[in-house]
């Protein structure tokens, strides 16, 4: 099984603004006060179409697909908590907790991808949880080393330890389960999203141990990284707060790795850190500052790999 991918799907914003339904365990959102949300938006499809031309620069494949007026999805931009792709043709749809994210499934994203030669054997729909206020956020939730058929998940309101436990068995991974925190006025609260604190390359691991409290459960998740020959490389969770583990690791022209994050993901890292990463993948990084505010995610949010066969 392959780690990385050269295509992506990415998703053009059309009505960004902090979503306040998910802003209730999102710890990272922000209002971005007397800017109108045309603004908001404008400023965020900005940074979403210098994103993508900076990726397709180096030779990514990335299908843009506009989100729709008709549906209230302020966080259509992160498209890699609803759905994911697996080298098998399977493709997985994931329940969300915030009602308005539902809609952002489309099936007509799906099509595109079926017209430009990519092949869909069997979809994996986990959407009924939704009714049981049972929620998996895709691969915000579950962090996939494909190679070595390892799930890594921190639990939050927005991923379930028994859907998570499910979703190995039918992609047949092995579970490594834990709970990862971040402080919030003095408090420990869950991490929403295990891929704000860690992003699997291929050859390496970027993760805040810090955020891992229970110290078997840190020394649990650094061994299975360690056993699998992956450089581990640490962040705190100041870097953690200006979004350094959401990263992700892909592929341009000629097969060439590049590990994507945003410009102040970039910013934060140590000049150690930067050497550590630059010497598995070119670093390739994007101001998405108001993305970052409002919407709580980052760089690695924005991408869906696609790993179907291609006809």
């Amino acid at each position: 099984m392959k780690q990385t991918t050269n295509a992506i799907v990415m998703i053009r914003p059309v009505a960004f603004r902090m979503n306040e339904q998910t802003a209730v365990n999102n710890y990272y959102q922000k209002v971005l006060d007397g800017l109108l949300p045309s603004t908001v938006n404008a400023k965020a499809q900005q940074e979403f179409d210098t994103f993508v031309e900076k990726l397709r620069a180096v030779g990514v494949d990335v299908t843009v697909i506009e989100d729709s007026l008709e549906t209230d999805t302020p966080d259509s931009i992160f498209p890699n908590n609803w759905v994911s792709f697996h080298e098998n043709g399977d493709v997985a749809l994931y329940p969300m907790f915030a009602e308005n994210r539902r809609h952002e499934r489309r099936e007509d994203i799906l099509d595109t991808l079926e017209d430009k030669g990519f092949q869909i054997a069997n979809i994996m729909d986990y959407t009924s949880a939704e009714e049981d206020g049972i929620f998996l956020e895709g691969t915000g939730s579950l962090l996939l080393d494909r190679a070595n058929g390892k799930a890594y998940c921190a639990l939050s309101p927005r991923a379930d330890e028994e859907l998570f436990i499910e979703f190995c068995e039918d992609f047949d991974y092995a579970p490594v389960i834990f709970e990862a925190y971040q402080t919030v006025d003095g408090e420990r609260k869950l991490i929403y999203h295990t891929n704000v604190m860690m992003c699997l390359g291929e050859t390496f691991a970027v993760i805040c141990a810090d955020c891992i409290d229970d110290k078997k459960e840190r020394k649990m998740v650094l061994e299975n990284l360690k056993a699998d020959k992956k450089e581990v490389i640490l962040i705190t969770e100041a870097q953690v707060n200006n979004f350094a583990g959401n990263m992700l690791e892909v592929r341009g022209t000629n097969d060439k790795k590049y590990i994507v994050m945003s410009a102040s993901a970039h910013q934060s890292l140590t000049a150690k850190q930067i050497a550590q990463l630059e010497n598995h993948a070119e670093i390739l990084s994007s101001s998405l500052d108001t993305i970052e505010a409002c919407g709580g995610g980052s760089a690695r949010c924005m991408m869906a790999e696609v790993f179907l066969p291609k006809s």
